[in-house]
């Protein structure tokens, strides 16, 4: 699955990679996480664009949201089939720009997490489907969820799904929605090959999503694991205030 991303490149080189209309600029994000607005590619009226959707998909035939499970991720084997994306692989499919994304490994009795990235360092392209889910009142939101395949034997190491990544020479044969066919897009939801992606271990505080720093992607060592699994005693302490709004709800 793909729940965390990050998107590290500078804004002008995504806009010439993708080669979206708009002009936005951004900066990086260490922890980009479901629920948050996210950068989408698509293509409306014949030219790419640059627009920002919910991460969670929520299908148009919804009517109250609070109730619907958080599609985040959908499957490649099942998207034909499955109500919530069958329409959208055929007619709404997008790209997510991004450098890299985080997976939790099972080890000793906890989860410990890695940066996966491509071994060349170049941006990729998550496979997307997204809708546009309209309210009682009228009003309208713009979501998106990532589309996962079974994973290769090397990415199988730390977790058996991945997101689909598609390549810059097919970014046009997946974003073209014109028609209803869907055969030629078939084979890029695949798993990447092996070796085209690298990962480390990094530090648990990538766990909280209020942590948003370069300091998430550097690789930590066997001691500092260790460090990290030993659970600090717990002091009582009066509780703090927190904001209702820790700044997450904003992908800028």
């Amino acid at each position: 699955m793909c729940g965390r991303f990050v998107i590290t490149s500078a804004p002008a080189a995504l806009r010439q990679l993708f080669g979206y209309i708009e002009q936005p600029n951004f900066p990086p994000r260490y922890n980009v996480a479901p629920t948050q607005p996210i950068p989408v590619v698509l293509v409306e009226n014949g030219a790419r664009h640059f627009r920002l959707m919910r991460w969670g998909l929520l299908p148009s035939w919804v009517k109250d949201p609070k109730g619907f499970t958080l599609l985040i991720n959908a499957r490649s084997e099942t998207v034909l089939e499955k109500p919530a994306f069958k329409k959208a692989i055929r007619r709404r499919r997008g790209l997510i720009p991004a450098d890299g994304y985080y997976e939790w490994k099972a080890e000793d009795g906890r989860k410990q997490p890695f940066f996966i990235h491509r071994a060349d360092g170049a941006p990729l392209g998550f496979a997307a489907v997204f809708e546009t889910w309209i309210g009682p009142n009228g009003e309208e939101l713009d979501t998106v969820a990532i589309v996962t395949a079974a994973a290769g034997e090397d990415l199988a190491a730390l977790h058996d799904r991945v997101p689909v990544t598609i390549g810059p020479r097919d970014f046009e044969r997946w974003l073209d929605c014109r028609g209803d066919e869907i055969d030629a897009i078939l084979p890029l939801m695949t798993a990447p090959r092996i070796g085209e992606f690298e990962w480390h271990p990094v530090s648990t505080r990538v766990n909280r999503v209020v942590n948003d720093d370069e300091q998430l992607l550097l690789p930590i060592s066997a001691e500092e694991i260790e460090a990290e699994a030993v659970k600090p005693k717990k002091v009582a302490r009066k509780a703090a205030t927190v904001s209702a709004d820790d700044g997450q709800g904003s992908l800028f």
